[in-house]
């Protein structure tokens, strides 16, 4: 059966007309699918729904997406991020943290701009809704989200204004300007969704501008109530320089993935 499908040129241009084509028509194409936007259920037989082409250097990966969540386009993905994004677009699960904790708790994502040495960096503001659990253990030992993130080779944060280590192998999944996941090494060294975004995050001009400037974003995070949601990035920089005080607080810069 027909498909209600969008293919933009610039797809086509990459898939080729044939391809393009059997997908208009049916072939290849699933009837329902899970958007790789909003990440809820979608049915190309009965809603309009746009073609996604993930393209890295060597590897492209055809997602399916609601029309009114995103128009059909093509995603540059660096090469060695496409099997991360593509896991990050199968799982539906990864905006909580791994392990046996995720059903008490998700992280919080806020982004902003953050000054260290007069320059603007773009950064991601982390904090758990609450106790973060060692992975199978019971939760007595209390809150261990921060040991947790040392463990993966985050650095404590004893001052906001000076530029953080950047983290090996973890990344900041940017596409089509909206936050997308942040990933992490998996096994084999596959990137995986450390965070994922239900509905991929706006981010203002300035902060897309300042990421693509310089291809780093900075991660900080801190437990369960230490930084709180704050309504203008004066005050979330304040939370963030009294969690750094009170030693609640952890840092790291890792590049830019996507655009």
């Amino acid at each position: 059966m027909p498909r209600m499908l969008d293919v933009s040129e610039d797809v086509r241009a990459e898939i080729g007309d044939a391809e393009a084509d059997r997908l208009l028509v049916g072939d290849n194409t699933p009837g329902s699918y899970d958007c790789t936007s909003c990440r809820t259920p979608g049915d190309s037989e009965q809603e309009r729904t746009s073609t996604v082409l993930f393209v890295g250097d060597e590897t492209a990966v055809l997602a399916f997406a609601h029309a009114s969540c995103i128009p059909s386009q093509v995603v540059q993905v660096a090469e060695e991020q496409l099997q991360g994004a593509v896991r990050s677009i199968t799982r539906g699960d990864a905006e909580h943290p791994e392990g046996p904790n995720s059903e008490q708790a998700v992280l919080g994502v806020t982004s902003g701009l953050v000054l260290i040495d007069d320059e603007l960096h773009p950064a991601l503001v982390v904090e758990p809704t609450g106790a973060i659990a060692r992975p199978g253990t019971d939760g007595s030992r209390g809150d261990e989200f921060l040991q947790l993130l040392l463990e993966q080779g985050f650095q404590p944060a004893h001052r906001v204004d000076l530029m953080p280590s950047v983290l090996h192998g973890w990344s900041v999944l940017l596409a089509m300007g909206r936050l997308h996941a942040v990933l992490q090494p998996g096994t084999g060294g596959t990137p995986v969704a450390w965070w994922q975004a239900h509905a991929p995050l706006q981010v203002t001009e300035g902060w897309r501008t300042a990421a693509n400037k310089s291809q780093t974003v900075l991660l900080f995070a801190a437990p369960a109530g230490a930084i709180g949601q704050q309504p203008r990035e004066d005050l979330l920089r304040d939370a963030l320089d009294k969690a750094a005080a009170a030693g609640l607080l952890v840092s790291a810069a890792m590049p830019l993935a996507g655009t």
